[in-house]
């Protein structure tokens, strides 16, 4: 056995300690604060639902890991999510280890929505602590729990702690030293939940708090007078409009200086190269193939970090819930409910996680509407194709003397992505039949100030997924696609190009037959292929490219001024359309696959955004002719 079967075989002997608790409980922040960077994600076996696992040690020395499980309301499962907290604690998981602690995290604020859960978890007779969370903003508004008491009533260890504070976790360590040796307990069947109705747990629930519990000095909170505001009809979607608008001018006007910094370290490398290394295939593959092509996506990572910044805060501090609120209205007159909007908005990262956030809708049209309109939201993957055309056609100006021009045509794409789903999902609820709406019911958590150290890791998690696609796949196939525009080499008295000869240069005037009437050249249409394979490897295929396509002694090192010369306004401007609806990635159209278990609606959805995608692009090329007169 090597070492590092060795050290998995050891991390797999430590005791499991497993969070689970409601949606919006602080549960995460408090495996963030456990953890910091020692955590791993994946996925379940068999799902597509998150996993997520790390490991700490306690102040006494001991090292534990720790399950971060899927928020639950119940172990009466009516989600997937729910299916699979209730299966990790009970032990039903062929190959996951039975945790020899429950942690469950409740809301000091909400105890009595929380309690529930708590209750249904003892009855399996598990090893279990209370981490009453929250407590310093149920101090704040005059909540006054008796932690002594409510350990006497559930007959547990319950302990205080504030997540989001460095040190908020330590009463938990100490309860978990406390309990050491761990006992191994094997839970009772599931049935034993059952033995309880539901009324008679909610009465429960009632006494337990009133034995414990004075909230009669609550003096309510800031979030009831915020949401009178942001929750208005009138003043609630003007609100969330002005919010989305202010976000996509700050991913221009924020990123301008580190990308500035990214191209220029690029530009230096690729220039030291040129100079130090003598003319052929090495340095050809160096230069124009890697840092062309993955040097050309790399500069866009600090506009995703800038959307996913904005995102993430307007997840911490309980906005997302209430956008879903103010759209339930909007997405039921296309016959879906408020519940697609948490899957769609998972899609403005990529449409994997979206489409997989949908197993939780249980209508089943909804859910599978939600699947074929997802991959419409604008994911990341396309922000570093409209961030390259909108910079080199779009001029850099302030519109009004407020708005940034460039800022105000990113946020109209969006805006056409959205629109354009909503008016497929509206057909598309029509060709397969009405449905009965369901009501929207969603919890809302309290509003509060956005925790640094959670930004923090959301954005480094962010920026690591990207770093690896483009180390990974992207590097890849800029290699793939540096071979195929290179050999074979160019014939004698040759007039283009060598890339012109090549075998991409072939595929590339073959394809450019059927996407001249849209006012694609070969070069764009080399660079669609492998585009198939993730979007952004789009620019990274056009950096590549036109790197190859260069003639003389001096190669441009941004691609943004070769496009600029050698493509006009409307093929600019098609391609934008195109990649409104661009037809999706080979590994999206797999997770559909999957989660609907048949081949038809990958097809299906290929073959209407490929549609969607060329009639965009079509009218947009010829109405710009008209207009530009070219």
């Amino acid at each position: 056995m090597g070492a590092a079967e060795k050290t998995m075989a050891a991390v797999s002997q430590l005791p499991m300690v497993a969070l689970l608790g409601n949606p919006n409980c602080g549960k995460t922040a408090l495996f963030n604060r456990l953890t910091g960077a020692r955590q791993k994600v994946a996925n379940y076996a068999g799902v597509t639902i998150e996993r997520k696992e790390g490991m700490f040690t306690s102040p006494e020395g001991r090292p534990f890991r720790v399950l971060d499980l899927p928020g639950a309301y119940s172990l009466s499962a009516h989600t997937p999510d729910e299916a699979i907290t209730r299966d990790v604690v009970a032990g039903l998981r062929a190959g996951e280890q039975s945790p020899d602690v429950v942690v469950c995290v409740v809301d000091a604020t909400n105890l009595r929505l929380n309690l529930r859960l708590v209750l249904e978890i003892k009855r399996l007779g598990l090893p279990m602590v209370l981490a009453l969370n929250m407590v310093d903003v149920a101090a704040k508004r005059g909540i006054v729990i008796d932690a002594d008491r409510l350990a006497e009533e559930l007959g547990m260890t319950v302990v205080e702690t504030v997540a989001v504070q460095g040190g908020g976790e330590k009463s938990l360590l100490r309860a978990l030293d406390a309990m050491w040796p761990l006992r191994t307990v094997a839970a009772k069947p599931l049935s034993a939940i059952d033995e309880v109705s539901v009324e008679d747990t909610q009465r429960e629930v009632r006494r337990i708090l009133a034995a414990v519990s004075n909230d009669f000095h609550d003096t309510g909170n800031l979030t009831e007078k915020i949401d009178d505001v942001v929750l208005h009809p009138v003043l609630g979607p003007v609100i969330l409009a002005v919010l989305m608008f202010l976000v996509f001018q700050a991913v221009f006007s924020w990123a301008n200086v580190p990308m500035d910094m990214i191209k220029a370290g690029v530009d230096s490398v690729g220039q030291y190269l040129t100079a130090h290394m003598g003319e052929g295939l090495l340095r050809s593959l160096l230069v124009e193939g890697i840092l062309g092509g993955a040097g050309s996506v790399l500069v866009f990572l600090p506009q995703i970090l800038i959307l996913f910044f904005f995102i993430l805060v307007l997840e911490d501090c309980g906005y997302l819930p209430r956008a879903a609120f103010l759209l339930d209205r909007l997405m039921g007159g296309v016959g879906l409910s408020g519940r697609a909007f948490i899957p769609l908005l998972s899609s403005f990262a990529c449409a994997i996680p979206g489409i997989m956030a949908a197993r939780t809708i249980q209508n089943p049209r909804d859910r599978l509407v939600t699947i074929m309109i997802a991959p419409l939201m604008t994911c990341s993957a396309r922000l570093p194709v409209y961030a390259l055309i909108i910079a080199a056609f779009i001029p850099d100006r302030q519109v009004a003397g407020l708005m940034s021009l460039q800022g105000l045509v990113l946020f109209g794409l969006y805006v056409a992505g959205i629109v354009s789903a909503m008016g497929v999902a509206y057909f598309m609820k029509r060709t397969f039949g009405a449905n009965h709406q369901q009501p929207l019911m969603l919890e809302l958590p309290a509003y509060h100030w956005p925790h640094l150290r959670n930004l923090a890791l959301g954005l480094w998690e962010r920026a690591k997924i990207f770093l690896t696609r483009v180390g990974t796949i992207i590097l890849t196939l800029m290699v793939l696609l540096w071979f195929l525009s290179t050999f074979p080499g160019a014939p004698a008295g040759a007039t283009h190009p060598p890339i012109y000869y090549s075998m991409a240069g072939m595929l590339g005037r073959a394809l450019e037959v059927v996407f001249t009437p849209i006012g694609f050249n070969w070069q764009i249409c080399i660079a669609l292929v492998p585009g198939l394979a993730a979007r952004e490897v789009a620019v990274g295929a056009l950096g590549t490219v036109y790197a190859l396509s260069q003639t003389g002694e001096e190669l441009a090192s941004s691609l943004e001024p070769i496009i600029a010369a050698s493509w006009a306004l409307p093929t600019a401007l098609s391609l934008l359309a195109w990649y409104v609806f661009a037809p999706q990635c080979m590994s999206t159209l797999s997770v559909v696959r999957r989660e609907t278990g048949t081949w038809r609606y990958p097809a299906l959805m290929a073959g209407y955004m490929f549609a969607l995608a060329y009639t965009a692009s079509f009218l947009t090329y010829r109405i710009a002719l008209l207009l530009t007169g070219a």
